[in-house]
């Protein structure tokens, strides 16, 4: 595109005060360069945002930006990785409101600086569809020590934390299924928590995590699947906030999107039991709720959410897929 262009334009207003690393070169190049602190890997993960899918189209922009870069730091913080920047590929439909764009980097640019992880650089685009946001974070790890998928082991305890199914019920709040007197499960649908303070307790601790955004029930499945592990899961000890169980109180139906709904960007970690008093020593140190909601067991059949019987639960739809 030629020098001066609309494109370089808006590069130049939003998302060049965002560029604060020295390695992006003020955005000024085609790429970016770091050097990872000595005796460090580079954790890296992509994860994207599509207006009607992952927010609706009238949320506030600050919100969109906030949640593309969470989403990604969330992922981070269940590798036990420490943020180090971003990349951000966003495409625009051709009448794309400035303002939009304005409170959007305003979010992410609040963020960026919040949790030390700067914009390294990107791609603008316009798109015939609904914006689409795509960002990649780097974080770093002593090496080695990354938290994997895999390492769950029988007897290791499954903790969760913060609290499930806020996200679940606050998408049907903005579909007007439910009521939200609060407004806190909106709030944690449109802004979620990343935990990345428990980053160095999962590293030190976990023998497997990842982050929740499929589903309690489903992620459970996927980390219990690759390290050839089932588990038993007690339903009454799984955390919920107030405001969910307010609604549940209304619907006990309402357990099943509760539990495979998703976006809740908690941390889901296994940890044997041995680590188990000093993991809640490290988390409370952190400022990190978490909640031991059942066990790692033998064999490959999928875990068990019991209920307070001691009966498992089935449900229909285990995770959110987007095919």
């Amino acid at each position: 595109m030629a020098h001066g262009s609309a494109e370089d334009r808006l590069i130049a207003r939003y998302f060049k005060p965002l560029a604060k690393h020295p390695g992006a070169f003020g955005l000024a190049d085609d790429a970016a360069a770091i050097t990872p602190p000595p005796g460090h890997d580079l954790v890296l993960k992509t994860d994207g945002l599509i207006a009607g899918v992952h927010f609706f189209a009238d949320d506030p922009a600050e919100d969109v930006g906030r949640k593309a870069l969470r989403v990604n730091l969330s992922d981070l913080a269940a590798k036990g990785a420490m943020p180090l920047g971003f990349l951000l590929a966003i495409a625009l439909p051709r009448d794309f409101s400035e303002d939009w764009l304005a409170g959007f980097t305003r979010g992410l640019g609040d963020d960026a600086d919040a949790y030390g992880c700067p914009l390294l650089g990107g791609d603008t685009d316009s798109t015939p569809g609904p914006i689409s946001i795509s960002v990649a974070a780097f974080g770093t790890v002593p090496t080695g020590t990354m938290v994997r998928r895999s390492g769950a082991k029988a007897g290791d305890l499954v903790f969760v934390s913060g609290t499930i199914g806020d996200a679940a019920l606050g998408l049907r709040v903005r579909k007007g299924e439910l009521s939200d007197p609060t407004g806190h499960l909106v709030s944690r649908y449109r802004v979620p928590q990343p935990r990345t303070t428990l980053a160095e307790a999962l590293r030190t601790h976990a023998s497997a995590a990842m982050d929740i955004s499929d589903g309690l029930v489903g992620d459970l499945a996927k980390l219990c699947g690759v390290s050839h592990v089932s588990a038993d899961i007690e339903v009454p000890r799984v955390p919920r906030s107030e405001a969910a169980e307010a609604a549940l109180a209304g619907n006990g139906e309402l357990i099943k999107p509760i539990l495979t709904g998703g976006e809740d960007y908690e941390i889901l970690c296994t940890i044997p039991s041995p680590r188990v008093a000093s993991f809640r020593s490290a988390a409370a140190k952190a400022g990190v709720p978490v909640t031991e909601i059942g066990r790692i067991e033998e064999g490959d059949a999928p875990p068990r959410f019991l209920n307070p019987e001691g009966q498992p639960l089935t449900f229909l739809q285990t995770a959110y897929s987007h095919f």
